[in-house]
């Protein structure tokens, strides 16, 4: 029995030893910031005059950023829902649904139904979202101003435009309807302003 307790005592030892060690240097840092913290105080009291004021946190930037993202998102939702009655009349003759474009483009046109008057506009390399603009030519426009782009549809077709690059990204696009429209017209071509009464 004594033999046991002796190997106990054995194995136990160093590792007794160890947890001491490891205790002592901990307890002494402890002992030295309590030892501090009565010289802080001295200090303090000695300077009077200095005021101690707490310095508010600065915000991130993360939450600034996100913020800054609350506040732009909720002009556009208010932007959003300022359609005008006219304006949602133009939306109701938008064509929708996937069109072909000339050399083998197409543009897909859907309403977005969050904001109802809007369009997502979208084809290969490019996605718009987009409201109705009143037009004085009477064809439908739909614009996205932040990205220069313009939706025009006419009878027989429509296209796209990028208004800050001045150029066209698709043209020719024809949906069902304006492809009947397109076809008639081969048939049937429209009076020219030149046949006009008045030049005859």
């Amino acid at each position: 029995m004594k033999i046991l307790v002796l190997s106990a005592l054995l194995v136990l030892a160093p590792a007794w030893s160890m947890a001491q060690q490891a205790a002592q240097p901990a307890g002494k840092t402890v002992a030295k910031s309590t030892a501090a913290k009565p010289a802080q105080t001295a200090k303090a009291k000695a300077k009077p005059q200095a005021a101690v004021v707490a310095k508010a946190a600065p915000t991130s930037s993360r939450t600034r950023l996100h913020s800054g993202a609350m506040q732009v998102a909720a002009g556009i939702s208010a932007a959003e829902a300022a359609l005008t009655p006219e304006e949602l009349a133009i939306a109701d003759e938008v064509h929708t649904g996937r069109m072909a474009c000339e050399l083998g483009a197409f543009v897909q046109v859907e309403r977005d139904a969050q904001s109802p008057g809007r369009f997502h506009v979208e084809g290969k390399g490019f996605k718009f979202h987009m409201a109705p603009v009143a037009s004085a030519t009477g064809a439908v426009r739909l614009e996205d101003q932040q990205a220069g782009a313009v939706w025009i549809q006419i009878a027989n077709k429509s296209m796209l435009m990028n208004q800050k690059l001045g150029q066209r990204m698709a043209d020719e696009c024809m949906s069902p309807q304006q492809f009947t429209v397109a076809e008639g017209f081969k048939k049937n071509p429209p009076p020219s302003l030149l046949d006009s009464p008045a030049t005859k």
